[in-house]
């Protein structure tokens, strides 16, 4: 039987593409949010779309606590305060940390935490017992929306846990995506840094979502 995934913040963007990704892999999701019936509205929209799907809306809160893995997807201001929230209900589970720092309005300029990622400090308000995997901060949003189909990106994957990693790689194929071990959580700053870059690209160029692609690695890097 396949984890239950909750999602923080899971009523943004972001969060339900996840989600919908998730949940057509077969993973039971639980949407957490401030706002209790926004999740369950989500949650209902997203099951209606995937036949068979386990989907259901709670409290960002309830959500850590049923889920065996946690996604957090909330914007950068809202991040330490919904850690503070949920931090009892992750202790010896897997947080995989979406956040990227950004400030706006100046949200292509990289402005990084002096912890060095938000990844780095989320770790450091959780403690030992919770392990954080840096993921998915340079996938656009804009390609998580339809469940099905290869999302044409690599996403990097960052962690002091070679095992929580491994799991989070495992978790980023499934919903259709190419995962590269990014190595310790503190490389979390190079996938972080690099989405302001990207918004500056999708401006300049006029591309709805611009991405990441690393050269001389094979197609399946599980393979090798």
């Amino acid at each position: 039987m396949k984890p239950t995934i909750g999602i923080l913040g899971g009523t943004g963007h972001e969060g339900k593409g996840l989600a919908l990704r998730f949940a057509y892999a077969g993973y039971p999701i639980v949407l957490g949010s401030r706002d209790q019936e926004r999740a369950r509205a989500t949650a209902a929209d997203i099951a209606s779309r995937i036949e068979g799907a386990s989907v259901a809306g709670a409290s960002n809160l309830v959500a850590a606590e049923r889920a065996s893995i946690c996604v957090l997807t909330v914007p950068y201001a809202a991040h330490r305060a919904t850690l503070e929230g949920v931090r009892g209900a992750l202790s010896g589970k897997v947080l995989i940390d979406v956040t990227v720092p950004l400030l706006p309005p100046k949200v292509t300029r990289v402005q990084l935490p002096p912890e060095g990622s938000a990844a780095v400090a989320a770790q450091a308000m959780l403690g030992p017992d919770v392990k954080v995997v840096s993921a998915f901060q340079n996938v656009s949003a804009h390609y998580l929306e339809t469940a099905e189909g290869f999302v044409d990106y690599d996403v990097l994957v960052c962690g002091d846990d070679k095992d929580a990693r491994e799991s989070v790689v495992a978790l980023a194929r499934a919903a259709g995506m190419r995962a590269i071990h990014g190595g310790v959580l503190a490389n979390s700053a190079a996938a972080e840094a690099l989405t302001s870059v990207l918004i500056f690209l999708n401006a300049r160029y006029k591309v709805k979502g611009a991405g990441i692609r690393f050269t001389g690695i094979p197609d399946d890097p599980a393979a090798s």
